[in-house]
């Protein structure tokens, strides 16, 4: 039994984040006996990242186009079907990769985003890079993104992004040195106008930080490899305006319904997992919140939704699935209020509750962030937007 607990152990890389996991049920379990309880209305703030990846398993650029076109077909039908307390509609995340580039799909996403339904960051897989080749990567895909109306923009009109890295390798973190190969990535993403990195969780992937269930910001020396392992809990009062922010979803120890098995709940939507009841108590109870704010609950999900197996539940049954539970079980205007954010709103929202900010998290979708030109832009009762982290 306990060679069988090591291989488990081993297996699931757990050895990278069971402290840290230990740590945060602990830290919880002692605020829900000590801290302050929420009064009133507490706000539930979802964001579905999708690693779009249209080209995966290889496809070629025809079947890429039909897997496009599903979502910008399928995606409308399923979301107007659905409302948050705001009025809007589901809004999607498309973290699309900058090798997978062409025109053909970058602009379906954009028509999405027209009409909105969601917006599109970068992500990207990369392996054996210096600094200067990445950079050059990513300023290539940002320009491409940016012909498009994606990416939302500086006041000197520069760009700034979301970031998801490709196998979750942010920062160099595996002992092989595969899939990125720039310890420094992080300060070069902020360099390069990312202002929030949505990769984590990673488990049971070994780039998974012992830092779980937080919104934080990296601290210690940024250019060192898994510089993410070392942080700084975001908290109301406190903005730091010179790094990029870390928003991680929720990471549990689970249990199937009727199975004695534990396994690890990442906060991924899979054709095969899809959303529940359950899940989503999950989800909602890792109280993910920047300090100080906790009535502001985030939960930030994430999938591959263009491979088709995907993309049929996702567009479909699955996708109904999540919408139901989140607009029936958290939206009921007494205990919850449910917002459908996009990343850009979750990060602004975040910087808000930093900021001092309370009150309802609608008004501030577009606050230190404003919305890509492709974008579909709502007003918001917001007349006090800061502009100092858009610089």
């Amino acid at each position: 039994m306990i060679r069988r607990a090591f291989r488990a152990l081993r297996e699931r890389h757990l050895e990278t984040f069971l402290s840290g996991y230990l740590i945060d049920a602990g830290q919880r379990a002692f605020a829900r006996r000590t801290g302050p309880k929420v009064e009133g209305v507490r706000h539930l703030l979802v964001a579905v990242c999708d690693h779009y990846e249209p080209l995966w398993n290889k496809a070629d650029p025809a079947h890429g186009a039909r897997r496009v076109q599903a979502w910008r077909e399928g995606y409308p039908r399923l979301a107007s079907q659905y409302r948050d307390a705001d009025g809007r509609h589901p809004r999607h995340s498309f973290f699309f990769p900058g090798e997978e580039y062409r025109p053909e799909f970058l602009e379906p996403l954009a028509e999405l985003a027209r009409d909105g339904f969601g917006e599109v960051e970068i992500h990207l897989h990369h392996d054996g890079d210096t600094a200067e080749t990445l950079e050059a990567q990513l300023r290539d895909t940002i320009a491409k993104f940016m012909s498009h109306g994606h990416l939302s923009r500086a006041a000197d009109g520069s760009a700034r992004y979301a970031f998801i890295h490709g196998n979750w390798a942010l920062a160099n973190p595996r002992r092989d040195g595969k899939w990125c190969g720039v310890d420094e990535e992080v300060p070069l993403l902020f360099k390069t106008g990312c202002y929030a990195d949505f990769t984590f969780p990673a488990a049971p992937d070994p780039a998974q930080p012992n830092i779980v269930n937080r919104i934080y910001w990296p601290t210690g020396d940024l250019s060192a490899k898994r510089c993410y392992e070392s942080g700084e809990r975001a908290r109301v009062g406190k903005v730091m305006r010179d790094r990029l922010l870390l928003v991680q979803g929720p990471l549990a120890f689970s249990r199937r319904s009727k199975r004695l098995a534990v396994w690890i709940e990442n906060s991924a939507l899979t054709a095969v997992n899809p959303a529940t009841a359950a899940r989503a108590k999950t989800w909602v109870t890792r109280n993910i919140h920047v300090e100080g704010r906790p009535e502001w609950v985030f939960v930030k999900l994430h999938t591959h939704g263009a491979p088709d197996a995907q993309a049929a539940s996702l567009l479909g049954d699955g996708g109904h699935a999540l919408h139901r539970v989140l607009t029936t079980d958290y939206n009921d205007g007494q205990r919850w209020m449910l917002h459908y954010v996009t990343a850009r709103e979750m990060f602004n929202i975040a910087i808000a509750a930093m900021e001092g900010k309370t009150g309802n998290p609608n008004l501030y979708r577009d606050h230190v962030i404003a919305p890509p030109p492709a974008a579909k832009v709502e007003p918001v009762a917001n007349e006090n937007r800061a502009e100092s982290h858009a610089s």
